[in-house]
């Protein structure tokens, strides 16, 4: 039997778009308060308003996770306006793709900063309430779900840096997971395969070309797929942790 989010609180970051959203959307329809955080303030109140139009509970606050301070901001409004957190999904993230030769370095910046700095900060700032949540919640066990890619396993050219970022949040998840599973908090990651997102459009055109004519043959992922992972990690009974959780098209061979 499938559990419920009743009276709980979820945080998702990166919710203006993909699988941020999705995964906003289907928490709240399982019942949990949803904070949803990103740049784009226009798409998030246009989400909560759809979110609230359903019967559930949305709460939009603009952040920029690579800014350490805002996070300190965005959590301590979410548990000041909703009253407690359980569940984080750390989702925000950008693909920077190319040859490392010759590479613009500031792309390197740039997935440095949000796929490993903004996702330490965010785990930082809610760690606190997620191990209060643990303790005192009506569930007893919190979730900590950080997203990251079969390019976390798997090494391709072309990639390197954001190989090398999503190789950090395994490492990073699987350090943390050690030292709070026995508190019941749950540290989990999800390593999607090519999904249909918008994060393609952020590469350099000529990158972004190549890797959608090797992709071109392939039913991809759509953000929903993954949101309903994420509802399956976050929603198991108590006694039963899902550490990382693989996600690729049938189609994808690596």
């Amino acid at each position: 039997m499938t559990e419920r989010l009743d009276g709980t609180v979820a945080l998702v970051t990166g919710a203006s778009s993909g699988i941020g959203e999705a995964s906003a959307r289907e928490l709240a329809r399982r019942g949990a308060a949803v904070a949803i955080a990103a740049r784009r303030k226009d798409r998030l109140d246009a989400l909560a308003q759809e979110i609230e139009r359903d019967g559930g509970s949305a709460l939009a606050i603009e952040a920029d996770v690579t800014d350490q301070d805002q996070v300190r901001r965005l959590v301590g409004e979410t548990v000041n306006r909703l009253g407690r957190l359980d569940t984080v999904v750390n989702n925000a993230g950008v693909m920077l793709l190319g040859p490392i030769e010759g590479a613009p370095t500031e792309e390197w910046d740039r997935m440095i900063d949000l796929n490993l700095k903004g996702l330490l900060y965010v785990a930082d700032a809610v760690l606190p309430h997620l191990l209060q949540a643990a303790e005192e919640g009506p569930r007893r066990v919190a979730d900590l779900v950080n997203i990251s890619s079969v390019a976390g396993r798997l090494a391709r050219r072309n990639s390197g840096v954001y190989n090398l970022t999503k190789h950090g949040v395994g490492a990073f998840s699987e350090s943390l997971r050690q030292e709070v599973t026995g508190r019941h908090v749950r540290v989990s990651i999800v390593e999607p395969g090519a999904v249909e997102t918008e994060l393609p459009s952020h590469i350099r055109e000529e990158i972004r070309d190549q890797m959608m004519s090797r992709l071109s043959d392939i039913e991809r992922l759509e953000a929903v797929d993954i949101a309903d992972a994420i509802a399956y990690i976050v929603t198991r009974p108590r006694r039963v942790a899902i550490n990382e959780l693989l996600i690729r098209p049938t189609e994808q061979e690596g």
